[in-house]
């Protein structure tokens, strides 16, 4: 995103300039320097600043003078851009809420120090071993936890692993930085903090035990037997589209609402927090915000990851090949939207029920969401880091489905789409970028198989045996012929028989 966008004569956005905001702009109103920094989170985008963060916005307009206010910290050389922004806006940020029937925009204020750990990776582990933070919050994607998907183990051979285990007190990854952290707690006799994973993972919280308890125990076989005793790690399933931020969307905010914000967020007016209630050192009345605390988060992921997100995956896939940009584009398509109706329908008697939802009503709701279009979410958002996703959103359901006797067509056609789109070329022959950390393989393999499936479903890191069953890969070969000789277009056309 380019920063240097002309925002005329809009306000430039700070604590000094907050009192001449426009009057239809909410801004904080409590006092952010008697705000204790309880939260400490890392890997702070869109996604956080427009759901957790708005959730602690709104808990501080309840608490004013509250411990539960956050530390961002950035761990990526890609967290400058935040580090700049952030830092130059005393770590305010406009989020608005756009929806067809209008764009609703507040200054969030709950973030109020933001560390970028390259600059001083000292002050991060100490930020995270400060025994005011109580509770540390991960967005850190999918492919950030070093997890193993066919063996489900930790991938300890991982450069970022082996470093950090190295230099223990220089760390660059996120277990690196929680192990310090951790360390410095039990030696200094304090206890040691929640970790709270807010990824698209099911059991994210269980995940996050199992791969930091491995780290530990390579580093510290003792401490490694702390962390397991003594540390929280809830699940939690969280829900809001948020696209990443555009040029477009700085000029909209300093044209709309007269804001010079470096770094705002845009996202849909749906918002959803469910939470396992088990934390080891306290933590906010979430529920007065409206977060849902819960003893059993696994019934709401598995709705989630398995309707929403595998059927963004269908999206991006189909809509890339067929030449769409947009999410609202691609559900304007008849025939792609109901293909992505077909593969809620497929998945929903691999789930369990869901205390308090109505599946069909959720159903339908996603398909409003995916079609607004003031979003703007962009396809390459969606397919980004695929071989993470893949097995995570996808395969789960297709393994049950498989297992049940069920249908399993709409989920082949989706790993058919996914291989068809890496091979980097559109239906009209434009080029496709793939950013995926296993993009050199997953291309090299497209591109030299091309319609036959089989050398790509053998990767099994992401298939894991799934490559055995052969009514799986027939479904998934006569898809991705389709795709090759007809497009997607007229494969869905033929699939729906329209």
């Amino acid at each position: 995103m380019n920063s240097n966008i002309s925002t005329g004569s809009a306000i430039k956005l700070n604590e000094a300039s907050l009192s001449r905001l426009a009057n239809n702009v909410r801004v904080p109103n409590y006092d952010r320097h008697q705000i204790t920094n309880g939260i400490v989170h890392i890997g702070v985008g869109a996604f956080h600043r427009a759901h957790q963060a708005l959730y602690l916005d709104n808990y501080l307009h309840q608490h004013p003078g509250s411990d539960w206010g956050i530390c961002g910290i950035g761990l990526l050389e890609f967290d400058k851009r935040m580090r700049d922004a952030l830092n130059s806006q005393d770590c305010l940020y406009t989020l608005v809420e756009r929806s067809p029937s209008g764009d609703r925009a507040r200054v969030i204020g709950a973030i109020t120090q933001y560390l970028f750990a390259p600059d001083n990776r000292q002050a991060a582990i100490e930020a995270l071993a400060d025994p005011k933070c109580r509770i540390v919050t991960l967005t850190i994607t999918e492919g950030g936890y070093y997890y193993i998907e066919g063996s489900g183990e930790f991938d300890a051979n991982h450069p970022t692993i082996q470093y950090d285990l190295q230099h223990p007190d220089e760390p660059i990854g996120v277990y690196g930085f929680l192990t310090a952290a951790l360390a410095r707690r039990r030696q200094q006799g304090v206890a040691p903090f929640t970790v709270l994973s807010c990824d698209n993972l099911q059991g994210n919280g269980n995940i996050a035990r199992k791969m930091l308890t491995a780290f530990v125990q390579m580093r510290d076989r003792e401490l490694g037997s702390w962390v397991a005793e003594q540390v929280a790690f809830p699940n939690c399933m969280v829900d809001r589209i948020t696209p990443a931020t555009t040029p477009a969307d700085v000029k909209m905010v300093a044209e709309q609402f007269n804001i010079n914000d470096a770094f705002p967020v845009v996202a849909e007016p749906f918002l959803q927090w469910v939470v396992e209630d088990k934390f080891c050192a306290g933590r906010p009345d979430w529920e007065a915000v409206g977060v849902q605390m819960t003893d059993d988060v696994h019934p709401y992921e598995m709705m989630k990851i398995r309707l929403l997100n595998a059927s963004h995956l269908l999206i991006g896939y189909l809509g890339t090949i067929a030449g769409y940009t947009y999410v609202h584009e691609v559900m304007a398509d008849t025939s792609i939207r109901q293909a992505v109706d077909n593969l809620m329908a497929e998945v929903t008697p691999t789930l369990q029920p869901v205390p308090g939802i109505d599946l069909d009503d959720y159903k339908k709701t996603l398909i409003e969401r995916f079609a607004n279009p003031k979003i703007r979410d962009q396809l390459p958002r969606l397919c980004l880091n695929s071989s993470a996703k893949m097995p995570k959103f996808v395969l789960g359901s297709l393994r049950d489905a498989l297992k049940q006797g069920g249908a399993i067509d709409y989920m082949s056609l989706t790993v058919a789409a996914w291989f068809r789109y890496l091979n980097t070329r559109d239906d009209r022959g434009n080029s496709i970028p793939i950013d995926d950390p296993m993009a050199g393989i997953l291309t090299q393999l497209a591109l030299s198989s091309g319609s036959d499936p089989k050398p790509s479903l053998r990767l099994t890191e992401i298939f894991g045996d799934l490559s055995q069953s052969s009514r799986f890969v027939d479904s998934v070969t006569i898809h991705l012929q389709s795709l090759y000789e007809r497009g997607a277009k007229q494969t869905l056309a033929q699939i729906l028989r329209i």
